[in-house]
Formats: C-alpha cells, sequence, structure tokens
C-alpha cells in the first residue's frame, strides 16, 4: 500500500517563497487562485518576537469535507485518487462554492477569471499550450474551483512507468514544489514505507496534522515552530 504525504517543516522555512514560484510555473495557477500559498505572522511578545513562515496548500484529506460537499449537492466534481490525492473535476464543477466554504483549511479557490501568470508579458509556459495539449488538472476555465494535486500529473508517470517507488526521490516523478525547496523544508513520499525519508522526518520531528478536530484526517504534516499552533 502507497499513501502519499507531505512534510512542511516551518522551522526551517525561511519564507523564500520557491515552492509557491515553483507551483506556479509547473501547474499554470493564474493570480486570483492560487494553489500554495505563503502565510507569515509573528510569534512570542516583545521584545523577544520572531516571523514564522507557514506554507498551505491542499491537505489531500483522507476524509475531504469538499468531496462530501460536492457529492452532497450531486456536482461530484471531486475525487478522491488511489494515492488519496484529491482532485477537481472542471468539466463537472458547477462553481457553487461549497466546497470552498467547508474546507477547514481554506484551500479551493474559485477562479472567478482566467487571467495571465504574468499581466503585461504575455502567454509563458503552459500558456503558451493548446487545451487539449495539457493535463487535464491544467486545463482551467473560469468559474470554477481550483486547487493543489500533488503534482498528479508526475505521479501518474510514475504509474505509466513502472516507477511508483520512485516518488519522492526522482524530480520527475515528485512535486516540484518539494523539489526546490532550498532549505529542504518540503518533503514528500510514501508514509507506508518505514524507510522514506519522509516517514523517517515525520517520527524523528514530531510532525503533526493541522486542525484534527475537524476528522478530515489531512496528508500533509507540519514540523510546528514553537508558539504555532496546530
Amino acid at each position: 500500500m502507497t499513501k502519499l504525504v507531505r512534510l512542511i517543516d516551518m522551522k526551517r522555512c525561511m519564507g523564500c517563497r520557491s515552492c509557491v514560484a515553483a507551483c506556479a510555473v509547473e501547474n499554470y495557477f493564474t493570480p486570483d487562485a492560487p494553489w500554495n500559498v505563503m502565510n507569515e505572522y509573528e510569534v512570542g511578545t516583545y521584545p523577544s518576537v520572531k516571523k514564522v513562515f507557514m506554507t498551505m496548500n491542499c491537505m489531500h484529506c483522507e476524509k475531504p469535507a469538499c468531496k462530501a460537499a460536492c457529492d452532497y449537492i450531486g456536482a461530484k466534481a471531486i475525487s478522491k485518487n488511489e494515492f488519496g490525492v484529491v482532485l477537481v473535476d472542471y468539466e463537472k464543477c458547477i462553481g457553487c462554492g461549497y466546497c470552498t466554504a467547508v474546507c477547514p483549511y481554506g484551500v479551493p479557490q474559485y477562479n472567478e477569471e482566467l487571467k495571465p501568470l504574468s499581466p503585461g508579458k504575455g502567454a509563458i509556459g503552459s500558456e503558451k499550450l493548446s487545451a487539449k495539449m495539457r493535463h487535464p488538472t491544467h486545463r482551467k476555465k473560469a468559474k470554477v474551483v481550483e486547487k493543489c494535486t500533488f503534482c498528479t500529473h508526475k505521479l501518474e508517470k510514475a504509474v505509466a512507468d513502472g516507477k511508483v517507488d520512485r516518488i519522492g526521490k526522482d524530480q520527475e516523478y515528485t512535486p516540484t514544489c518539494d523539489l526546490v525547496c532550498p532549505v529542504q523544508a518540503r518533503l514528500f513520499g510514501d508514509l507506508d514505507d518505514p524507510s522514506s525519508e519522509v516517514a523517517k522526518r515525520i517520527k524523528e520531528t514530531g510532525a503533526v496534522q493541522l486542525l484534527t478536530k475537524f476528522g478530515t484526517r489531512p496528508q500533509v504534516y507540519y514540523v510546528l515552530e514553537e508558539g504555532a499552533k496546530s
């Protein structure tokens, strides 16, 4: 069994936003619907305060509230695949926004209008590709919801190449945001493999899941900075 998870180490993160930029380029997210965001805030009491950085992307919950809401209204635009990746089908999404309302993490982004990634600079990267040349998760539409996919197009390639065991190890099979971090604050891999780097780091650091009181069982773990709350 393969259980793909992400580890984000807030004690290492320095707020450079490399992961945010990498996701924007890899997945062509538009300015009004980011798939990865950087939150920053201060902890401590003056004069002993410090800034904490926390990236937030989809938690790919085992029991996603967004999927439950979407199923309830009958749209059934949100699915969960064999790796536990939660995906939005743009063709089925009716833009009702219920998934955005119920997500404890505020992840789903309603894209009111398709805007270029770099306004005023013309099309770049995947924007130059026709819709049929793009992966389904990159065929953006206005007035639908979108979000992080764990770079599912890379995971599908690992399956096609028969190299699922290389997910989180090889660049071509690993989410781009996790590859570019200069301080190794992000790891991705199989939690069910005790020898994987992500499994070892989660155990060693005592990483936790966020907002567990909602029962969603997120597949993203955080090493919390002192003073931060889960």
